[in-house]
This record gives structure tokens, C-alpha cells and sequence, in this order.
């Protein structure tokens, strides 16, 4: 499955415009054709250079690339967490989602109703964190619950548990977000096993031309560390057929910002991207940070895990510098690397296996 993206906001922000400015980014690789689900979501290549480059070095004939699936959300208003719009349907929808990218309306068009008295972005920002802490309130509270009356007769991990999730009540109580708090690994654990919306990395797309957002909103969201992307969601959408000459003639950046969207959403998700390219064929494969060369292999094939080897290796950059695999590994570019090696993205990774 692919990894997911939610787009969310309040009504007439700009969600649907950007879902289809996204859907037309489409990467030309006859093996990962742009695919629509269904009416609101879609699946995309993610734009990567480094597997063209490669490709082209050996004469691939196929290019796959890793891909995100973005999910138009409908939008979220006041009392969604009680069920208020599309209440509940909205926030299940966000709870499947890997990530969030939530679009805050900066563009200013009264033929556009604003369901709001003005522009604000702060103010809308906080009305979707609020909706998603107090849904993430009520799952944790009912489970608080359950666990005070076992932990009489319940275990360490029963206490721990309580613990943890009473840290997180205090937090959301307060209208926090729980990915910008601090967790260990045992208490994420914990906590991921819920599926809080809250925990779940989100970037900011402030929707307007660079002139229509406040100085003031970019340096607050700078000194909060808010990830975040200025975006004219229209203009882009109008100019998605354009190339790079066209668009620096119509006075806009040569690369598309919807391909910066989607290159900053895949990072949102703490992956690297590892390669391999073997016959025919190069692609690209994700792997969590962290993750060793077996487990690359899993990525490929099951069997390459359990009867891993070893694994060869080298940076792509490395591999396209030396100009073949030949004279990479005639100029020692090209190491062999055991089952603890920690994969880094960029690599170029053939598994060995007994498989």
C-alpha cells in the first residue's frame, strides 16, 4: 500500500483545488501510470531525479518510482469531533492517513465565501488542531478509564500504560499537539497503538501568492518550527501542464511548487529511499530510518530478508560519477555490507541471498 497523505481544512480553503493540481502531477513511466481511486483520492509517483539519472546510466527500460496516495478530506468545521458536518466520517478519514498537510487560506476572493468572518490563518489553524486534540481527548479517555479499574489487578505494562496516556490527557486538554511533544520510544509505542491524530507529522500549506501572507504568520511559524510551504494553489493548478521554460517566461518558479509538495510530504514521513536496478529495470524502494540492509531486502522480496547475505552498496551519486558498475567497483566505490549495515538514503543496494 502507499503511503498516505490527509489534506484537510475548513470549507473553501483551497483542499479540492491543490488535490487536483496534485493529480496532475504525473511522472511519464509507463509502469506507475497516475491511478484515481475514487473521486478524492489518488495516487502519484514522487518526482525524484536520482532514478532518471539512473535509469539513463544503465539503459533502463523501466522506471518506478515510490509513491504517496492523497486523500481530499471534506472539509472539517467547529464541533467535528461531536459529529457537527461530516463529524466522525471526516476525522476516521484523517486516522488513516500516514501524514497531514492541513491548507490555511491566505488568498483573499469574496467571490470565494469564506466561512469565516475574515482571513486568519492562526485562528483556522487552531480550529483544526482543537477538533483533532479533542477527538484524540475522547479515545483517550475512554481508555483511561478501562485501564483504572484494571490496574489494581493489572501488570507493570497496565500502569505504564495509564501513565503515558495521562500525560497525553493533560496535553490535549490543553489543546496540545502530541507530535511536538517529547516521547521515548516505549511511550510512542504506546501511544501509536491508539492511532492519535494528533501524533501524526503534518506540514502547513498556506494557500496565497507570497504578497498575500503577513510577514508576521511566516515568522511565527518559523519560530514555532511549523513545517510549512507558500503556495498560489490556483496558480499552480492553471500552470500544470506548463514546462520549465514556459513557466519562468510567465514570470513563476522553473520547478512546479506542487512537486515541492510532494517531495516535502515524503519527507514528512521519516523514510529514506534506497535503489536498485537490475536487468531492465531501476526503482526506487522506501525504508523507515533506521531500518538495516535485510530488512531493504524484505522490501524487495520477503526471502531476501530471511536468507539475507549480504548486501553490495554504493551512493547513486558515486555509481553515476564513475559512469558503470564496472568502474565503480574497479575503483573500490562498490562495499559489501552485513546484516547490521543501517541503510542511508541515496544507496544503491543488490542483496545477496541463499533465496
Amino acid at each position: 500500500m502507499p503511503l498516505s497523505i490527509g489534506i484537510v481544512g475548513l470549507p473553501n480553503v483551497g483542499k479540492s483545488t491543490l488535490f487536483q493540481a496534485i493529480t496532475k502531477k504525473q511522472v511519464d513511466c509507463s509502469n506507475y501510470p497516475f491511478c484515481t481511486i475514487d473521486p478524492n483520492i489518488g495516487v502519484i509517483a514522487v518526482p525524484d531525479e536520482r532514478v532518471d539519472k539512473l535509469a539513463k546510466l544503465t539503459n533502463s527500460a523501466k522506471k518506478i518510482y515510490t509513491t504517496i496516495e492523497f486523500i481530499d478530506i471534506a472539509g472539517l468545521v467547529k464541533g467535528a469531533n461531536k459529529g457537527e458536518g461530516l463529524g466522525n466520517k471526516f476525522l476516521a478519514n484523517i486516522r488513516e492517513a500516514d501524514a497531514i498537510i492541513y491548507v490555511l487560506r491566505c488568498f483573499k476572493n469574496e467571490k470565494i465565501l469564506n466561512v469565516q468572518p475574515s482571513i486568519g490563518v492562526l485562528r483556522d489553524k487552531e480550529i483544526l488542531d482543537t477538533e483533532i486534540a479533542l477527538k484524540d481527548l475522547a479515545t483517550v479517555e475512554k481508555r483511561i478509564q478501562d485501564l483504572e479499574k484494571e490496574i489494581k489487578s493489572g501488570t507493570k505494562e497496565t500502569a505504564k500504560e495509564l501513565k503515558v496516556l495521562t500525560k497525553a490527557q493533560e496535553f490535549l486538554g490543553q489543546g496540545e499537539i502530541l507530535v511536538e511533544k517529547s516521547w521515548d520510544e516505549e511511550e510512542k509505542k504506546i501511544l501509536n497503538s491508539y492511532q492519535l491524530l494528533t501524533l501524526k507529522p503534518r506540514l502547513y500549506l498556506l494557500n496565497g501568492s507570497e504578497n498575500e501572507v503577513p510577514a508576521e504568520i511566516i515568522e511565527t511559524f518559523k519560530k514555532n518550527h511549523w513545517q510549512f510551504l507558500v503556495i498560489d494553489i490556483l496558480t499552480e493548478l492553471e500552470a500544470a501542464d506548463f514546462s520549465s521554460e514556459e513557466r519562468i517566461s510567465f514570470g513563476l518558479p522553473s520547478e512546479s511548487k506542487i512537486d515541492a509538495l510532494i517531495k516535502e510530504s515524503y519527507k514528512l514521513l521519516e523514510l529514506v529511499t534506497f535503489f536498485t536496478t537490475v536487468g531492465d529495470k531501476t526503482q526506487a524502494w522506501t525504508l523507515e530510518k533506521g531500518k538495516t540492509a535485510p530488512q531493504a531486502g524484505g522490501a524487495v522480496h520477503s526471502d531476501f530478508e530471511s536468507y539475507f547475505i549480504k548486501a553490495e552498496v554504493i551512493n547513486w551519486q558515486e555509481l553515476v560519477n564513475a559512469g558503470s558498475f564496472a568502474a565503480a567497483r574497479g575503483k573500490g566505490l562498490i562495499r559489501t555490507e552485513g546484516k547490521g549495515y543501517i541503510v542511508k538514503d541515496g544507496d544503491v543496494i543488490e542483496i545477496k541471498s541463499s533465496a
